[in-house]
């Protein structure tokens, strides 16, 4: 009976197999996309450099910061060692601060231990082999090299004519081909590629609670099409980067599963895009260099963009 159990499972066994490939940097990469960065390509990006302006692209967050349930975060600032007025030290005082919460909140990176598909993550990892409560064994944060290359914003907004899409629209795969035709910023192999969708410069502030409950974002088609191109990293003004409600009922986050799990590209959250567009500031030099901590899926980034 075990014996007929096991051969009535091997199908489903197969099934699952079938929607994994082997990265093409091999099977014991860990980094995916970002092998596409190469010392040529940095001395290229670096020629983007124009006026020497520099853009934030992370957003300010704290305590009351809306994120993905249950996420959240506390800050406390302490003066150790000089309670009742002790001081270790003749010539100073000095605070400390402790850190209570999720490294997913407010703009991060989304690294490719993240998020897989019925357990099988980037390069055909399945999570049981991996995920530690420790801290993941591989694919941890603390692999991702210095992201330095083209970066460009898409203003999907503008080619709307409007300022912001509203929550559960999403935009098209001929959308974004007709704002790289319009702006002269064609998605190259490389790029890190951000979507002005406006959601942030309107609702962040003004409406946090909405704005973190849905979001307008990206179709299916998108996520592919962007993998088509090979780039880097993706990212957008809005918490998730997919359109929420999704596009398709049955597939929320759809597009992370494209991009991590099957193409190994980084997904960039909550960018603060709003500067680059007002200055017009399509193209640039993108610069980013996450906090190392071993182990970690997720990490609070403030990316910066050269003009």
């Amino acid at each position: 009976m075990k014996t007929l159990i096991i051969l009535l499972l091997l199908p489903l066994y197969a099934v699952a197999d079938s929607h994994c490939k082997t990265s093409e940097w091999g099977a014991d990469d860990q980094i995916g996309a970002a092998n596409r960065i190469t010392e040529m390509s940095v001395l290229a990006a670096a020629k983007l450099v124009k006026t020497g302006k520099t853009y934030s692209l992370g957003l300010t967050i704290d305590a009351d910061t809306p994120a993905f349930p249950p996420r959240s975060l506390s800050l406390t600032v302490v003066q150790p060692n000089q309670q009742e007025g002790a001081r270790p030290f003749h010539n100073m005082t000095y605070n400390d601060d402790i850190f209570s919460g999720w490294l997913g909140i407010g703009s991060q990176i989304d690294g490719l231990g993240h998020l897989g598909e019925n357990g099988v993550y980037y390069n055909c990892n399945n999570a049981k082999d991996f995920s530690a409560i420790g801290g993941l064994t591989k694919l941890g944060i603390e692999n991702v090299p210095p992201i330095v290359t083209r970066g460009i914003v898409l203003d999907i907004a503008a080619h709307y004519g409007i300022d912001h899409l509203k929550a559960g629209q999403y935009f098209s795969v001929e959308d974004v081909k007709a704002v790289e035709k319009s702006q002269g910023t064609p998605i190259r192999e490389g790029d890190v590629v951000l979507f002005h969708t406006g959601w942030t410069d309107a609702m962040f502030e003004s409406d946090p609670v909405a704005w973190a409950t849905a979001e307008p974002g990206q179709s299916e088609e998108v996520a592919a099409y962007m993998a088509s191109k090979k780039v880097v990293a993706v990212g957008a003004d809005t918490w998730g980067v997919d359109v929420i409600p999704s596009q398709v009922a049955e597939r929320p986050y759809q597009g992370h599963v494209v991009y991590l799990k099957e193409n190994g590209i980084y997904i960039f959250e909550a960018m603060n895009t709003g500067p680059l567009i007002r200055d017009e500031a399509y193209e640039f030099l993108f610069v980013l260099g996450q906090a190392k901590i071993r182990g970690a899926v997720q990490m609070i980034i403030n990316p910066i963009a050269i003009r």
